[in-house]
């Protein structure tokens, strides 16, 4: 096995980027990831939340796949990000001091029925504002893809999933069998927690923001979850790459 992709997503449900090179260390997500959210006015937040906050409070791809097409290019050192989407022009922005423009600029993507968008945030203690309250880093299978991709008869980007870790390699579903086992990647150690339960978001395609892949129904119908990928603990820090060995350890 190897890992075979590294992405992460600055600003949740915002852009996804892949990186060639990131260091994890415990009891964090990937360096970088969801580290901002847009809230809405109906989330009841200030500037910086004291910790994490539920996903529903956030602009989130469930709610408009529009969204799934927004694509970004982050600079760790300045802390620019670049957004780019076929229906809107590119945008640069330094984060956080340009949330307003990057609020203004995901106005357009985002439905007239939801809450009105508000504010550009990060929580105070510095961790994530992902999905779920534990820093965790989600890992997925590119088999796992190929197999819903054939079920579906189409090709399936890896980008529909939203995760950080792809591993090529693996047999068919095994990183469900991987829950309660350490792997190493690279340097690092990780722990497979649980699965991730996917929202419909995943329906829609990463090029064009159009719902065109029922991977729920699939999902559904071939194996009677809605489960696509693992979340993982880091145990032991450690730097990845594209291309490390990943080793299941006894």
């Amino acid at each position: 096995m190897r890992l075979a992709h590294i992405c992460r997503h600055p600003i949740k449900s915002a852009g996804y980027e892949e990186i060639a090179l990131t260091r994890l260390e415990p009891g964090r997500t990937l360096p970088f990831d969801r580290a901002w959210a847009v809230a809405h006015e109906g989330a009841g937040l200030g500037d910086a939340p004291q910790g994490w906050e539920p996903k529903q409070k956030f602009l989130r791809g469930w709610a408009e796949g529009a969204l799934m097409a927004i694509r970004a290019r982050f600079d760790e050192a300045t802390r620019v990000v670049t957004l780019s989407h076929p229906m809107r022009p590119e945008l640069t922005a330094r984060l956080p001091e340009d949330g307003g423009a990057v609020v203004e600029w995901l106005r357009p993507l985002w439905p007239e029925r939801r809450p009105e968008l508000t504010r550009l945030v990060a929580r105070a203690d510095g961790g994530a504002l992902t999905d779920m309250p534990d820093p965790y880093v989600s890992i997925l299978s590119l088999t796992a893809n190929r197999i819903l991709g054939r079920r579906l008869g189409q090709e399936l980007s890896i980008h529909r999933w939203r995760g950080n870790l792809w591993l090529e390699g693996l047999a068919p579903w095994e990183e469900f069998d991987l829950i309660g086992q350490e792997i190493e990647i690279g340097a690092a150690r990780l722990k497979v927690v649980e699965r991730i339960t996917r929202c419909r978001a995943t329906c829609a395609n990463p090029a064009t923001g159009r719902l065109d892949a029922d991977t729920l129904g699939a999902l559904e119908a071939g194996y009677d979850h809605q489960d696509f990928g693992v979340y993982a603990l880091v145990t032991r820090p450690g730097e990845i790459a594209p291309g490390d060995p990943v080793r299941v350890l006894a």
